[in-house]
């Protein structure tokens, strides 16, 4: 289910595991709330974790959730927004640390880290330059992966990309109207988080819409860049195997897990 290729590896999950209307749609009836993440997890290759945005989980909480998923399944988790909302980034490195050392615990399954800076926030740019120098490429013998999620579109630009591109740092595909929204590629993966399901479709997205999604995720994963989708820099990215991360967040949310588990499906002959 994972959507493997002869180059990089498709993962597709959603947002997090705790929401009620799942237990109406996704979850069978009567699974206890504490085998959720056990079931969503068999279901899905990937989730991205929010709460870890609002606070950091203590190491036996990850060790929890690696133990309940099965081999091959990756955590994406959103960084504290105490370390993005700090007055003085170049200065949190002991916050990065702190979030980084506890996280690694998910060993194998931990898979990219993001770096959510919210419109309104104002960047220095010599300070988030300071700042990316501050992310550690492991942490305990794992490989990190790190993304930038800037909602400044302001702030997003070429010179944006190039910093993202040195530190070898992802920038996110959001597919939204409300963010910046494009598809430049910086790093040896790429991370899309898809924000239009509709409720009024049971998948979320029609099937023509999840076929284009397969079909771009397929490029991506190959090396290339899908024309269709906007970027700010004309100059290509250079070709070469990526693994590619695809989450249903937000919009019409109770049609998520419908959603990623029809893209895997349409995957499923990768």
């Amino acid at each position: 289910m994972s959507g493997a290729t002869d180059a990089g590896t498709i993962r597709v999950g959603i947002g997090g595991w705790t929401y009620a209307p799942w237990r109406d749609n996704f979850y069978p009836k009567g699974l206890v709330q504490r085998r959720e993440l056990e079931y969503a997890s068999r279901h899905v290759t990937a989730i991205e974790v929010n709460g870890t945005y609002y606070g950091t989980q203590k190491p036996a909480t990850y060790a929890r959730w690696r133990d309940e998923a099965p081999d091959g399944f990756v955590f994406a988790a959103k960084a504290p927004k105490r370390v993005m909302q700090a007055r003085v980034l170049a200065r949190t490195g002991p916050q990065v640390e702190d979030f980084v050392g506890g996280i690694a615990t998910l060993g194998a399954k931990l898979g990219p880290l993001v770096w959510q800076f919210d419109r309104g926030v104002r960047i220095d740019r010599d300070d988030f330059t300071a700042f990316l120098a501050l992310l550690p490429k492991q942490a305990d013998g794992v490989a990190l992966r790190h993304v930038l999620d800037v909602r400044d579109p302001a702030f997003v630009d070429g010179d944006f990309l190039a910093l993202a591109r040195s530190h070898g740092c992802a920038t996110v595909f959001t597919d939204s109207a409300e963010h910046p929204s494009f598809a430049d590629l910086t790093a040896d993966f790429a991370y899309a988080r898809l924000m239009r399901a509709r409720s009024d479709v049971a998948t979320g997205y029609p099937t023509a819409e999840l076929e284009a999604w397969a079909s771009r995720a397929r490029e991506w994963a190959e090396g290339g860049e899908p024309a269709d989708l906007p970027r700010i820099s004309a100059e290509p990215a250079p070709r070469r195997p990526r693994d590619v991360f695809v989450f249903f967040i937000a919009a019409a949310k109770e049609r998520n897990p419908a959603a990623a588990m029809a893209l895997l499906a349409a995957l499923g002959g990768d």
